[in-house]
């Protein structure tokens, strides 16, 4: 576990980044797609002919499917082929309703690569309330968009300093001076679809650091006030204690399964009697217990070609320090005996945490499902009409007449292998079909201009030739370190002046860092095509510390950084760091190049000069 909190660290930083970005505004978001649909004479009515049709319950045989302006208008074994509308040959082929993912964070790119690969609908477990009128007209549109749509939390409930508050965005929490009748009514007042309550003190996790959490007495009053604003209430909760006083308190449900001990009688019947369904989230425990499924998965070839940088990168982290462990067999033998016993299990991905991604992980989630006792049929109806049904949403998880046509054909029969689900076909979100070319939607890089020479700090403001710079702390994700920077007279090699850099890096967050950050686009984050350059070139001297210089690149806000890093002694020193060198790094899509200071904790300065790309 040494090295836990450092690659946690990392993902926060890029999840603060690409949600920072996010909040100013996406150019992806759905509602631009329309208007070219119409133009290049796109349509959502169709057919699909002679495929096998799973209906979200069941396996219905080789049908036909007729879809109008984006409504399942009719399907069965002797339904006609209207006149005039596309036909898709399903031969050898299964179509099913686009998939559910009961369990994701969903900011970036997440959505649009979640629909890439079949899951047209998540719910979202945590995260800000502005968006959440948004996301709803949204997905009560039939409009043509490459994304899928979301139910959301907005905020989910913790303690103050709890778990779920470390994520860069201010979030509300319950003391035990907070009126919880009050509380709730305010995050049912913003528009969440349902509670979720986070119960999590780490003592599941050894080694890993205490945190404060809700108390049972809060956690029913929660509960009970959720369901006097007649939404459903569901809980994070990592041990079987805190998962059976939840269910026990009238929670509608669990959004992962508990995996310090197998689940006992008592908590099968508890969830028995309260009817309370379980989201496994099997793949992202899988990745805690070291097994490599999220890798496999990448290597899988049906969904490999499919698969954006940034996915592929998610699914290959490697949490270091985490050994090979048995919480996956655990959550295995509970899910088997939930399933068993009759609790209603759904799948969900929890991406995107290490070893998981957006929509590809459903596939794996899926298999696992399979490997803890459901059928195949079972384990699809997990992720279409299960969740639908149990989140009370009427409109899809199943092909039936008046369905939306959320649809998802691919090569074989699922019902025989459930790995044939990555063998995609196509995907169809309110019958437009969806393009999955991973660059699709992606803004293409400005191009990076002529000179090379980014800032020589000579004027009187921070300037650059092209971009910008920004201070950046760890502040923007909970944490206490602190920068400032200004302009000083006298640069390297007798230039005017230089950019001064200190703060101080304090304790209290995983990853603590502090610095200057340099986006050579039009705007935060936006690409620029770096590819033609060879190095980062600098000026550097400062305190005798080491210092990072991370490149932020690929298709998606969200990407790791690529880390090197370099001292900054007393004396003026060049320091030339070759791109190439940068692990990983996408040069073609580059976002930004932090220059920070990180642990040990302790006050820094450093003063660069004569920052080129060449």
């Amino acid at each position: 576990m040494k090295r836990l909190p450092e690659i946690l660290g990392f993902s926060i930083l890029a999840a603060v980044l690409g949600l920072a970005v996010a909040v100013q505004g996406n150019a992806n978001e759905p509602g631009s797609a329309g208007a070219d649909a119409a133009a290049d004479g796109r349509g959502n009515s169709f057919v699909v002919r002679n495929a096998r049709v799973f209906d979200g319950e069941q396996g219905i045989g080789v049908a036909t499917v007729v879809v109008r302006e984006g409504l399942v208008e009719s399907v069965g074994a002797d339904v006609a082929v209207p006149d005039g509308l596309p036909v898709v040959d399903g031969t050898g082929k299964t179509l099913l309703p686009g998939l559910i993912d009961a369990h994701v964070h969903a900011w970036g790119d997440a959505r649009r690569d979640a629909a890439r690969f079949g899951a047209t609908t998540a719910f979202d477990m945590h995260g800000t309330s502005d968006r959440l009128p948004q996301l709803r007209e949204q997905r009560e549109s039939l409009a043509d968009t490459g994304q899928a749509d979301l139910w959301a939390a907005g905020y989910a409930i913790t303690a103050p300093g709890g778990h779920g508050t470390q994520y860069g965005f201010p979030v509300p929490a319950i003391d035990v001076h907070t009126d919880i009748q009050a509380f709730v009514g305010e995050r049912l007042g913003e528009g969440a679809d349902f509670i979720k309550l986070i119960v999590e003190d780490m003592s599941a996790y050894p080694g890993a650091p205490p945190l404060p959490t809700l108390a049972p007495e809060q956690v029913s009053a929660v509960i009970e006030a959720a369901h006097a604003g007649g939404r459903l209430a569901v809980v994070h909760a990592s041990t079987l204690g805190d998962a059976r006083h939840a269910i026990e308190a009238g929670a509608d449900g669990l959004v992962h399964v508990f995996a310090d001990q197998p689940a006992d009688p008592a908590f099968i019947d508890a969830a028995l009697a309260n009817d309370a369904f379980v989201v496994p989230t099997l793949a992202v425990i899988a990745s805690l217990s070291g097994t490599g499924e999220g890798a496999r998965l990448a290597e899988d070839p049906r969904l490999a070609t499919a698969l954006g940088g940034e996915q592929r990168a998610a699914l290959g982290t490697v949490i270091p320090g985490v050994g090979r462990n048995d919480r996956i067999e655990r959550a295995i033998a509970s899910v088997r005996a939930m399933h068993a016993a009759g609790v209603p299990i759904l799948a969900g991905s929890d991406a995107p945490n290490p070893g998981t991604a957006h929509g590809v992980t459903m596939h794996g989630e899926l298999a696992l499902l399979v490997r803890a006792g459901l059928s195949p049929a079972q384990a699809l109806a997990a992720a279409t009409a299960l969740p639908a049904r149990h989140f009370g949403i009427t409109d899809r998880g199943r092909i039936a007449p008046g369905m939306r046509a959320d649809l998802l054909l691919v090569e074989g029969d699922p019902l025989e292998d459930i790995t044939a689900t990555r063998a995609i076909i196509g995907v169809w979100k309110n019958g437009y079909r969806i393009e999955r070319d991973p660059m699709a939607g992606v803004p293409p890089a400005q191009a990076a201009p002529a000179d090379t020479l980014v800032s020589d700090f000579d004027g009187s403001t921070p300037s650059a030739a092209f971009g910008s710079w920004q201070p950046t702390t760890d502040q923007m994700a909970g944490g206490k370190s602190t920068v400032s920077h200004r302009l000083i007279e006298g640069g390297a090699g007798g230039s005017a002046g230089a950019l001064a850099v200190a703060g101080e890096i304090r304790p209290g967050f995983p990853f603590p860092w502090a610095g200057m950050m340099y986006y050579p686009g039009a705007g935060p984050m936006q690409p620029v095509d770096l590819s033609g350059r060879e190095a980062l070139v600098f000026q550097v001297r400062g305190d005798g510390r080491s210092y990072n210089a991370m490149l932020f690149s690929g298709p998606s806000v969200q990407g790791m950084p690529a880390t090197l890093a370099f001292q900054a002694g007393p004396e003026w020193t060049q320091v030339r760091l070759a791109l190439s060198d940068f692990p990983g790094a996408d040069l073609s899509l580059a976002r930004g190049i932090a220059f920070t200071a990180g642990q040990p904790a302790g006050e820094f300065e450093f003063v660069l000069d004569q920052v080129e790309l060449r």
